[in-house]
């Protein structure tokens, strides 16, 4: 955690799979409660409500500050990173982004609706947590994961951030992040998702476990019958192809530039993908993005003095 003048600088990315920070990663999933849940873990009591995080599963939204959730996962998000270190009580610098070619439009409004609260108490896990909000950095999505590999790149490059409900691309020619050529398309790995539980049922009409299908294109395999794997592991293979498709569609050609990949959908080329592993760089961290907004925002703070 990077910390200024007292103030904690800490990194939220708004994932629509998982919300992380630099060194946490917690299933986006919320569901409210008027009492107190029987069972423990992830509990955010805010408000009068207890909030059950990780559980079910949040829908696609082309605007993250429509609904009061993603508040509350911020809140939650940081009571986890602050508990890495113990911490209760602080000065809170948040940086967080957005899609690359919506981060204009939405920049203000979401940085508002982060800070309705100047100050905040609430309850996570059972532990008292008091913030002072001293302010927000955005930064576009994907960007900041590659900042600190920017000594590796030469000439031209691509960057596919594919999260679990999106996929950003964006050029970096010359180690600099090209903005007129930017895109979001709804092509994450939600997508992939449903079209395998989908198959699953329709192929031997039996509904197949989240979890299961995630290990797969996680991992590549998983404790189930060939045939289902065969199942899943071809709808797999269908999406990555159609990853690579609409990469080709804004002008992708691996003979003349290196692709950068981040976000969860890197697993999935990895284990599903046919590509020139020399050409294509895919970057495992899950927090990579959290940690670069977390230096941007250091780097930005330090630089104003």
């Amino acid at each position: 955690m990077r910390e200024l003048k007292n103030t904690k600088i800490i990194a939220v990315d708004h994932g629509y799979g998982n919300m992380k920070t630099a060194n946490t990663v917690t299933p986006t999933g919320i569901k409210a409660y008027e009492t107190e849940p029987i069972s423990t873990g992830n509990i955010l009591e805010y408000n009068g409500i207890y909030y059950r995080i990780g559980e079910g599963h949040k829908e696609f939204i082309p605007d993250k500050a429509m609904d009061e959730e993603y508040y509350l996962l911020t809140l939650m998000a940081i009571a986890r990173e602050l508990n890495v270190f113990s911490i209760r009580e602080a000065d809170v610098h948040l940086a967080a982004g957005l899609p690359l070619t919506w981060i204009r439009n939405q920049r203000e409004a979401f940085r508002s609706y982060l800070l309705q609260n100047p100050e905040v108490h609430y309850r996570f896990n059972g532990k008292e947590y008091h913030l002072h909000f001293a302010g927000c950095s955005l930064y576009p999505q994907g960007y900041p994961a590659i900042v600190n590999h920017l000594g590796n790149f030469k000439g031209t490059n691509l960057l596919a951030d594919i999260g679990n409900g999106t996929m950003n691309i964006l050029y970096i020619n010359n180690k600099k992040a090209q903005e007129s050529r930017c895109w979001t398309e709804k092509l994450g790995v939600n997508q992939c998702m449903i079209a395998a539980k989908n198959a699953v049922l329709d192929k031997f009409g039996v509904k197949i476990e989240e979890s299961t299908v995630e290990q797969i294109l996680r991992f590549g395999t998983a404790d189930i019958s060939a045939p289902y794997l065969d199942c899943i592991s071809s709808i797999a293979r269908q999406y990555v192809a159609e990853l690579f498709s609409t990469l080709r569609k804004y002008e992708y050609n691996p003979d003349l530039m290196h692709l950068y990949v981040v976000g969860g959908g890197g697993c999935l080329i990895r284990n599903f993908g046919t590509y020139d592993k020399s050409r294509v760089t895919i970057i495992d961290d899950i927090c990579a993005t959290a940690k670069g907004y977390e230096s941007l925002a250091y780097m930005s703070l330090k630089r104003r003095g």
